[in-house]
């Protein structure tokens, strides 16, 4: 069993996510999702799809790459 690093549940089927070198457990991919996934710099959700991203900067969709100034930016199809 591992302790999630998000929800403090000790999980018996946790799992561990190595990201960046860094390990870390969790019982639900909700868990790592919020623990792990970048936040759209226009509306502030989670981004779990592809995304888009310019500059080191994330975006969730096109609609909100353009909302930035952003004007070339297109969701992948």
């Amino acid at each position: 069993m591992g302790r999630c690093v998000v929800c403090g549940n000790d999980y018996d089927k946790s799992f561990e996510v190595i990201m960046r070198g860094r390990r870390s457990t969790f019982d639900s991919f909700e868990c790592a999702i919020e623990a792990l996934a970048p936040r759209c710099l226009a509306c502030g959700c989670r981004i779990i799809g592809h995304g888009v991203e310019s500059a080191g900067a994330f975006y969730c969709c096109a609609h909100c790459a353009h909302s930035a100034g952003l004007s070339a930016a297109c969701d992948r199809l």
